[in-house]
């Protein structure tokens, strides 16, 4: 990549074609010009031949209703991927030739980046978490040390793709988003699965039950709506506590959903954050996105050569290095100190001290549906319970119980320094140890993040056991790992010698500790674009 500074005094012509839409468009001070061609199978999914064959047809008309004033382009700009491979090839090969004719210079763009990136720019947001919902993608992002960091994300399928799933087992045309929002409006609320893993969620499961239930279908796409969005705004409620930002920004197709915007508006009042939602022409797959972080990153000195653009359809975010944003951007901001006071609030739950005594009360969630949350509460608090006492019993270092109800425990106040606050190598060695004795025992704790891990002396003890299961599957245990990792990954530069000092720790009293870290890169490596 040239580092070399790059003048972009006039438009830069961007081209979006990573999946369905085929989208160009010019960017010079503000948005010039932007035309789309989407790509709209006559049954079922996406097909990517057929999907990459309908840009090359469309492509010269495309561009052509954009593109007036050859002499006015400053450089051109692409998705480079993630995306479908024959998509993102057709449109690579596009900027490359239409950057070699008219002599500018060019770039390819990371497409969710681009999301974030357009958001920012028409939101005037500053530094947010970020709710990235679309179809092949579901990531919770934040920026921290010139990379945008993914705090959680899906485990299987993007939320738009589980969508039209559903959609199609119910002949709904492609995307199905829409139909389901419109039919959802006149339903009731069934009983779904609901499945978060610490900053980390799944749908597969969560579609497969709403396939299968023989309700009308207005409440099926009723609960299935509020049970995923919902999941989506716990673990973007999880970061932004974690975080201590104030500002969440929603990007992506599934975004320009009511419901959705809704429930983050609600979670984001309780939290004294704001929401940012960008207008509609901004949220889907569009030129404009690839055409505006193109010019920011031209004129930051990311001009590529075209054997650098080779596509990547597993382009992940935080593999790109951020040049464009300041320095007064390149520090954490830290997590809010609460009031002095006896009293704070994390993500999930109300904490009381006094004395050596810890009340944690689980608090209703305004944004979800109440027999939904009403559940999760009785559910998560019942399992936490249990499971701490049944980790103790097996050396585990936890709070001892003293008292449960319903929504509340009544716990030992363990004084130390949450990891979070120390982050150092030894630390996390023994956080290994501790987590390496969690899984010996048969159980996963489900949220393994540093605000859920206390140093006392130079013990570790785990606390918030609130999506803890019993389970000895690899998979499960492989998952736990990943959330720790990319808790890490998200908050600070010294990750790779903190993981690396985990793993020790976990070895050193885990057997199975090789094939657990073995699946936890396979985790890692896993495509999200399905």
């Amino acid at each position: 990549m040239n580092k070399r500074k790059t003048p972009v005094p006039g438009q830069v012509l961007g081209i979006e074609g990573t999946a369905w839409n085929l989208s160009a468009a010019l960017f010079g001070e503000d948005l010039v010009a932007l035309y789309s061609r989407p790509y709209r199978p006559p049954q079922g999914g996406i097909h990517p031949r057929e999907a990459a064959q309908h840009h090359a047809s469309e492509m010269r008309e495309v561009i052509q209703r954009v593109l007036t004033d050859p002499s006015t382009i400053s450089g051109v700009a692409f998705s480079m991927g993630p995306g479908l491979g024959p998509c993102l090839r057709t449109v690579a090969t596009a900027a490359r030739a239409l950057a070699l004719s008219l002599d500018v210079p060019l770039v390819g763009v990371n497409h969710c980046i681009a999301h974030v990136e357009i958001g920012r720019f028409a939101t005037g947001c500053h530094d947010p978490v970020v709710l990235y919902a679309s179809g092949a993608n579901t990531q919770v992002i934040g920026y921290l040390n010139q990379r945008y960091r993914i705090f959680g994300e899906t485990l299987d399928i993007g939320i738009g793709n589980a969508l039209d799933k559903f959609a199609r087992t119910k002949g709904l045309l492609h995307p199905g988003g829409p139909a389901i929002e419109a039919l959802a409006e006149k339903g009731s609320y069934l009983n779904l699965p609901y499945t978060v893993k610490g900053m980390d969620l799944a749908f597969s499961g969560l579609v497969s039950a709403a396939k299968e239930q023989e309700a009308p279908i207005a409440d099926v796409c009723y609960s299935l709506q509020e049970t995923a969005f919902a999941m989506c705004v716990e673990v973007t409620e999880r970061a932004l506590a974690h975080s201590g930002k104030d500002e969440v920004l929603l990007v992506g197709g599934v975004g320009v959903n009511r419901r959705l915007q809704e429930m983050l508006a609600i979670m984001c009042r309780e939290r004294d954050a704001t929401l940012h939602v960008p207008e509609p022409k901004y949220m889907g797959d569009n030129g404009a996105m690839i055409a505006y972080t193109g010019k920011i990153m031209l004129e930051s000195g990311c001009a590529m050569k075209p054997e650098e653009t080779h596509v990547n359809p597993n382009f992940r975010s935080d593999q790109v290095e951020v040049t464009w944003r300041g320095e007064e951007m390149t520090e954490a901001k830290g997590v809010k100190k609460p009031p002095a006071s006896s009293t704070a609030r994390g993500a999930e739950a109300v904490v009381t001290i006094s004395g050596d005594a810890v009340e944690k009360r689980r608090v209703r969630k305004p944004y979800r549906q109440d027999a939904l949350d009403i559940r999760l509460i009785a559910e998560r608090t019942r399992a936490e319970a249990r499971l701490i006492s049944m980790a103790r019993r097996s050396g585990v270092p936890t709070p001892v119980i003293r008292d449960a109800t319903p929504d509340t425990l009544v716990m030992e106040r363990v004084k130390g320094r949450l990891l979070k606050e120390t982050l150092c190598e030894p630390d996390l060695n023994e956080a290994g140890k501790t987590v390496g004795m969690l899984h010996s025992a048969g159980i996963v704790h489900g949220d393994l993040t540093t605000s859920n891990m206390i140093m006392r002396a130079s013990r570790c003890v785990l606390i918030d056991f609130g999506l803890s299961m019993v389970s000895g599957e690899l998979e499960a245990r492989g998952v736990d790992v990943h959330v720790l990792f990319q808790t890490l990954e998200s908050t600070t530069d010294a990750s790779p010698e903190l993981i690396q000092a985990f793993c020790q720790g976990y070895r050193s009293t885990f057997c199975g500790a090789g094939e657990v870290l073995q699946r936890e890169r396979e985790i890692e490596r896993r495509g999200r674009y399905l």
